[in-house]
């Protein structure tokens, strides 16, 4: 199984940017960023499908994250733009899906977390 090193959180105002940055350490089919803010449900953020060359992003994120794949499509970056204080969340990175769409919870492998907190 890969491993993953998150970084890239913090802290910022409400229309201000972030990017997340998600390192894994070999081949995965599947890259995803997924949130949990507290006392929610954790949510699938965006994905990028390895071999495909195609991403997925929740509704609530379309037009404001982007999310992309480089060096060797090992790395996976999330940039985050006109953030909301409902982006306040602690992110995950994932990796290695084993079935299902993008945005389950159906991944071997998660990050540790990196906080990102917006404020209004």
């Amino acid at each position: 199984l890969v491993q993953l090193v998150e970084s890239g959180g913090g802290s910022v105002q409400a229309g201000g940017s972030l990017r997340l940055s998600c390192a894994a350490s070999g081949y995965s089919n599947v890259l995803a960023w997924f949130r949990q803010a507290p006392g929610k449900e954790r949510e699938g953020v965006a994905a990028s499908y390895t071999n495909r060359d195609s991403t997925f992003y929740a509704d609530s994120v379309k037009g404001r994250f982007t999310i992309s794949q480089v060096d060797a499509k090992n790395t996976v970056y999330l940039q985050m733009n006109s953030l909301k204080p409902e982006d306040t969340a602690m992110y995950y990175c994932a990796a290695d899906l084993r079935r299902g769409s993008w945005n389950s919870d159906e991944y071997n492998v998660w990050g540790q977390g990196t906080q990102v907190t917006v404020s209004s």
